[in-house]
């Protein structure tokens, strides 16, 4: 065994061998993959093996597409038998949210690229005549879909790396990880220690074990999941061809065709699911492991798949595999850097890995090689948790998840378990009069108040709370509206350093003047938006940042590893030590000159602008911006201040109008003003002038990451644009073809009702030669094409006068 190696990976599923196929396929081919067992040993031997295109994420989708190109071409590649069979697939809608979600999707297989129609019961009898469809109104039909066999597929993958000269060590468990003071790692094995440059957990069932030998945890918990095969089925065996592998909520689960048999794996719908670990069962020690089968914990569902499958009642049953499966708590894969570590990334914690895995392992690759991947990796970012996810948090959010796999989740819908985490001091408070609470990194943030009782009827048209938002909207617009947003990322950066630090680190300007603002973002070493920060000075030597809730753990991991030896800058994450109020409105100056002393005029406090001044008797900071596009304040105080400093807010607000909004209003708000977002048009897929967001450059400095790749960056089909559709009851939300005839030219990348304007506004990512202003094309939103026009300025306030008055 070699004594070093540029990356080593630790474990040989799926995921572990995608990896290492797509590495050695980007150039690096110092890398070995180090195996505790037999490759596949882990989840991957037991798995049933499905590729499906339809999943509910947009990204995850291209993973999936991606998977399903490859494995049929695997075995001519390396000679590796992967039995790889394309049945296609149909997955049924009984009602309509169903149905809605289907079409929500079948708009970005056009972006993508795969083939789904949306099919009637009879077409769907037709394709599968042993299907009963009681109950169903429709079905997506997919015709790439297939299935194949993990372990051929998984070894093709390792044949396949190994012909372009990557390692494979086998049987030698790791037994430690240790990182030394150059960043490097020291594997040690059974069969000795391994020096590696990066380290990667591709663990599967055994992930969360390898994270905390590095010192960390990660969110991950193993369930068990049953499926079954059937004996011979004289109907399979009298015909040619196979039929589909069939997803069905009403069985939650999934059926196909297996050789001549029948196969049936079910997600059990039910409050409670049993895991792995509490079972007492050795985790990292153990291999190839399957439980006891629990035929009465699933037969309500078996009978429910007879129902729709009549013929698999008609034989016994062969084989019952029950086998772990991990799953995150969101359900999807963890791809990317450890929080905290420096050279350790994890690719591990998919409960779909061998539909995900080719993909997986290509886009983690060209994250790690490149320094950025082609698609948006924010959602599978193991950074998107954080101490908050905690083993019961992540227990209930998986159990959750786990049963839930068939059923559809619409926009909006958000389940209460493993909730609250992270809190404001007023979220009690704001329950109270009737908050809707969403999660963000674990913190409980507004969504809107119903202020009448009623829940949201969630779905991709107007909601039931589409007249709400409105109100508080109308609110912020004609009064004055105050927000809790204390779950936002906060940052102190002090030091010598601290300005040219951050003047390297982004691409705009730190602000020269005292209390001035400057919007910035961080790029990748290659020009790609790594982030968004707003960066108050509060002294020579002193930044106050501020960015997404959701990118707490990230930014703070670039700040802190893009700190260089000798720099005298120290980087403290206050996120817990202070509350965030917003208050916004043309009543808001009124408002705050009652609770404070500071001069509020223009020439007192200026737009753009932070100070430190006392607001009902308590200190803070105070930052003139705006992120809804009316005149307005973001308030700071330590965090033990913040009920108390809402408390005088909301009564000193009561004879001029005062309102709580949440962020459904803030949405709509922002795209009014045509304020691009992190995460859906500022990406890690696009630079700043794909972006067009040239303004927050600042090339007249000496130096900053990404400058010169910002600069040489090759002409790409793609510009972020913003624009106007019509619309009746349903708007864009991100994710949605832009066509020009039959011809897709982009998509959208968010969109809301603008309450203020009147008008259904979106962003979308398309190809430049459609980006002009004035360019009409059509939208697909649920089924029907929307005409919609390119936008040359924000719809809403374009002088900015009401946040200047």
């Amino acid at each position: 065994m070699k004594n070093s190696a540029r990356v080593v990976i630790v474990g040989g599923g799926i995921m572990g061998a995608s990896l290492l196929y797509h590495l050695a396929e980007l150039g690096w081919t110092d890398i070995m993959l180090v195996e505790k067992d037999e490759l596949t040993s882990g989840s991957t031997w037991h798995a049933a093996g499905q590729c499906p295109s339809i999943t509910g994420s947009f990204n995850l989708a291209k993973m999936h597409a991606y998977s399903n190109q490859l494995y049929p071409r695997l075995e001519g590649m390396t000679g590796q038998y992967v039995s790889w069979h394309k049945s296609g697939g149909i997955r049924l809608a009984t009602n309509e949210r169903e149905l809605a979600w289907l079409r929500y999707i079948h708009g970005y297989s056009k972006i993508i690229g795969f083939e789904m129609d949306i099919i009637s019961p009879d077409e769907i009898r037709r394709i599968n005549p042993f299907m009963t469809t009681d109950g169903v109104i429709a079905g997506a039909w997919t015709t790439e879909d297939g299935h194949a066999d993990p372990s051929g597929i998984c070894n093709a993958l390792a044949i396949g790396a190994k012909q372009m000269g990557a390692t494979i060590v086998r049987n030698n468990r790791v037994t430690g990880l240790t990182q030394l003071p150059s960043g490097e790692w020291d594997v040690a094995t059974e069969q000795g220690v391994i020096r590696a440059e990066i380290v990667v957990n591709a663990a599967g069932c055994y992930a969360r074990q390898v994270a905390q030998m590095a010192g960390v945890d990660i969110p991950v918990t193993n369930m068990e999941h049953h499926y079954l095969v059937t004996d011979p089925i004289q109907a399979f065996i009298d015909r040619d061809e196979e039929i589909p592998v069939m997803r069905c909520p009403y069985v939650s689960g999934y059926f196909r065709q297996e050789q001549n048999s029948g196969l049936i794996g079910i997600y059990e719908n039910v409050e409670y699911k049993e895991a792995w670990a509490p079972k007492g069962m050795p985790e990292w020690e153990s291999t190839s492991e399957l439980f006891p089968d629990d035929l009465d914990r699933i037969a309500g569902w078996v009978e429910r798949a007879i129902e729709r499958m009549p013929v698999f009642g008609e034989v016994g049953i062969r084989r019952i595999v029950n086998g772990a499966i991990p799953h995150t708590p969101d359900g999807g894969p963890l791809l990317g850097p450890a929080a905290g570590l420096r050279n350790f990334w994890h690719c591990c914690g998919t409960s779909f890995g061998i539909a995900q895995g080719g993909g997986a392992g290509k886009y983690l690759a060209q994250w790690m090689v490149e320094g950025d991947s082609e698609i948006n990796m924010v959602e599978f970012d193991p950074r998107r948790y954080g101490p908050f996810a905690d083993e019961a948090y992540s227990r209930a959010k998986v159990f959750l998840d786990y049963r839930l796999t068939f059923t559809t989740r619409l926009p909006g819908e958000e389940e209460p378990d493993g909730r609250p985490q992270r809190t404001s001091p007023l979220y009690d408070r704001l329950g109270g009069m009737g908050a809707v609470y969403g999660e963000t990194y674990g913190w409980e943030r507004p969504k809107w108040f119903s202020l009448d009782g009623r829940p949201e009827e969630t779905g991709y048209d107007r909601t039931n709370v589409f007249e709400v938002v409105a109100d508080e909207v109308r609110a912020v617009a004609e009064r004055v509206g105050v927000l809790d947003l204390t779950g936002f990322a906060k940052y102190d950066i002090t030091g010598r350093d601290a300005e040219a630090f951050l003047n390297r680190i982004c691409a705009n300007r730190m602000p020269t003047k005292l209390g001035g603002i400057a919007l910035v973002h961080p790029l990748s070493r290659g020009g790609r938006i790594q982030g968004e920060m707003t960066v108050t000075r509060f002294a020579d030597d002193h930044f106050y940042c501020l960015s997404a809730a959701a990118a707490e753990q990230r930014d703070l991991d670039l700040m802190i590893q893009s700190r260089l030896p000798g720099e005298e800058v120290t980087i403290t994450n206050v996120t817990e030590h202070r509350g965030v109020l917003v208050l916004s409105g043309p009543r808001s100056r009124d408002l705050l000159a009652k609770l404070t002393d500071a001069d509020l005029s223009n020439e007192g406090f200026r737009w753009l602008s932070g100070q430190e001044i006392a607001v009902a008797g308590h200190k803070m900071r105070a930052l003139r911006v705006s992120y809804v596009g009316e005149l307005g304040w973001e308030l700071h105080p330590e965090i033990n201040d913040t009920a108390s400093l809402y408390e005088a807010i909301w009564a000193a607000g009561q004879d001029l109008g005062i309102a709580n909004y949440g962020l459904y209003a803030v949405n709509t708000m922002r795209i009014e003003k045509g304020y691009k977002a992190w995460g859906s048009e500022l990406t890690n897929e696009l630079t700043m002038i794909e972006a067009d967001m040239r303004r927050f450059i600042n090339f007249k400095k000496d130096e900053f990451v990404g400058k010169q790749a910002t600069l040489d960056a090759p002409e790409r089909p793609v510009r972020i644009i913003y624009g106007e559709m019509a619309a009746d009851t349903v708007d864009p939300r991100g994710g949605e073809p832009i066509l020009v005839g039959d011809r897709c030219i982009g998509m959208t990348t968010s969109g809301g009702y603008g309450h203020r304007v009147g008008k259904s506004l979106f962003f979308g990512a398309i190809d430049p030669a459609f980006a002009d202003a004035g360019t009409r094309f059509d939208i697909q939103v649920q089924g029907e094409r929307r005409p919609a026009m390119v936008l040359d300025q924000p719809a809403y306030d374009v002088d900015n006068a009401q946040m200047k008055a």
